[in-house]
C-alpha cells in the first residue's frame, strides 16, 4: 500500500476534524469531498467570492446524508478574523487540521485589482495563521503557488531556489510562505504550505475572464466555440489533476512533525506544452464521442505569465510519502465526462 493509501484507512478507523477555507470553491470542495467520504467531522468557511453554492451541493449528492451530516458550513470571510476564529471550533473544541484553500486566485486577475488580491492573500492568511495558533490546532497547510518561482530560470523548479515575483498575485504567495516562516520561528507554529502547479479536474470554473486554461479550453470545445491560445503554443506547465492535489493536502496535515512546516511542490514533474494540452483535450473529447473540428487561434502572451514550469516533487516524495496516481492525460481522461455533463450545450 502506499503512503496515501493507509492514511486514507487509518483516517476512516480513527476520524477527525478538519477545517476547509474555501470549501465551495475548485479545490476546496474535492478536499471537502475526500474528507467526508471517509466519514471526518468538517467544518467549511466560504464566501462564494470564487465558489459556488452548486459546488457544496454537488459534493452532498455524493457523499450521501449520512456523511453530510459530519459537516458544518460558515459563510463568512477570511478577512474577519473573528470569522476565522469561529472557524477553528467544532463542538467547542479545536479542529485537529486546516486546510487553508480560501484565496483570490490568477494573475490577471492581481493585475487588473492588487488591492483586493492583497486583502484576501495577506491579509487573510495572516487572520488564518492568528486564529489557528490561538486554537491550537495540530496542523496547519495552506495553498502556495509555483509563482513563488518567478523569474527564476532553472528546471525543474525546486523548494530551495526562488526568484523575483512576476505578478501581485505571486507577490502575495510569497508573503504567504514568509509570514509561514516568521510564526514557525516566533511562536512555534508550523504552517506547512502547497506551492500547487497548474491544478485541474472537477468543479473547477469554466467561466470569467479569470478561468484556469483546461476548463476554458475544455467548455469553449464542448461548445464548439474559438479557442485562444496566449502566445505561441510552446508555453509550458505542469500540470496537475485534482486528486493529486488532495493527496499532499491530506499526506502534510498528518506528517510527521519534522515534516511539518516545510514548503513543498505538488504537481507531477511533467512538462506540456499549450499546444500539446490542445491536442490532449481534443484526443480525450473524441473518446466521449464529441469533435472539436477548429484549430487554435493564437494571441499575444499574457502579461506577468512565466514562460516554462516544471516541478521537482522529490522533497514531497521523500517526506510527505507524495506518489501522484494521475498524469496530464490520465487526470483528462478521468475528469473529460464531468466537462461533458456540465459543460456540453451549456
Amino acid at each position: 500500500m502506499t503512503r496515501y493509501e493507509t492514511l486514507q484507512a487509518e483516517l476512516a478507523a480513527a476520524p477527525r476534524s478538519w477545517l476547509v477555507t474555501g470549501c465551495a470553491g475548485f479545490i476546496g470542495s474535492n478536499l471537502l469531498e475526500t474528507l467526508l467520504r471517509l466519514d471526518q467531522r468538517v467544518v467549511g468557511l466560504d464566501n462564494f467570492a470564487t465558489g459556488f453554492q452548486a459546488n457544496l451541493d454537488e459534493v452532498r449528492s455524493l457523499v450521501g446524508a449520512e456523511q453530510w451530516a459530519r459537516f458544518t458550513f460558515i459563510e463568512g470571510d477570511i478577512c474577519d478574523l473573528e470569522t476565522c476564529r469561529e472557524a477553528m471550533l467544532v463542538d467547542e473544541q479545536p479542529v485537529d487540521h486546516v486546510l487553508h484553500q480560501a484565496a483570490l486566485g490568477s494573475v490577471p486577475r492581481s493585475i487588473a485589482d492588487p488591492i483586493a488580491t492583497n486583502a484576501a492573500n495577506i491579509t487573510g492568511h495572516l487572520n488564518m495563521l492568528v486564529a489557528a495558533k490561538d486554537a491550537g490546532v495540530q496542523s496547519f497547510v495552506y495553498a502556495a503557488s509555483s509563482s513563488t518561482y518567478g523569474d527564476h530560470p532553472a528546471l525543474p523548479k525546486v523548494e530551495e531556489r526562488i526568484g523575483k515575483p512576476l505578478s501581485p498575485y505571486a507577490v502575495t504567495k510569497v508573503v504567504n510562505e514568509m509570514y509561514a516562516d516568521v510564526f514557525a520561528g516566533t511562536y512555534g507554529f508550523k504552517a506547512t504550505g502547497l506551492r500547487y502547479f497548474n491544478v485541474f479536474g472537477r468543479r473547477q470554473n469554466p467561466n470569467g475572464a479569470y478561468a484556469a486554461v483546461i476548463p476554458k479550453w475544455a467548455g469553449a470545445m464542448l461548445t464548439d466555440e474559438t479557442l485562444y491560445i496566449n502566445g505561441d503554443g510552446e508555453t509550458s506547465r505542469d500540470f496537475c489533476y485534482i486528486d493529486n492535489a488532495v493527496q499532499a493536502n491530506l499526506l502534510a496535515a498528518t506528517a510527521d512533525e519534522a515534516a511539518q512546516g516545510e514548503v513543498y511542490n505538488v504537481a507531477v514533474s511533467g512538462r506540456t506544452t499549450l499546444n500539446q494540452l490542445f491536442e490532449y483535450l481534443r484526443e480525450a473529447l473524441a473518446e466521449q464521442g464529441v469533435t472539436y473540428a477548429q484549430d487554435p487561434t493564437y494571441r499575444d502572451f499574457r502579461p506577468g505569465d512565466v514562460r516554462h514550469s516544471q516541478a521537482d516533487i522529490g522533497k514531497a516524495a521523500r517526506l510527505l510519502g507524495y506518489d501522484p496516481s494521475h498524469t496530464i492525460v490520465e487526470g483528462i481522461s478521468e475528469a473529460m465526462p464531468w466537462y461533458l455533463d456540465h459543460f456540453h450545450n451549456a
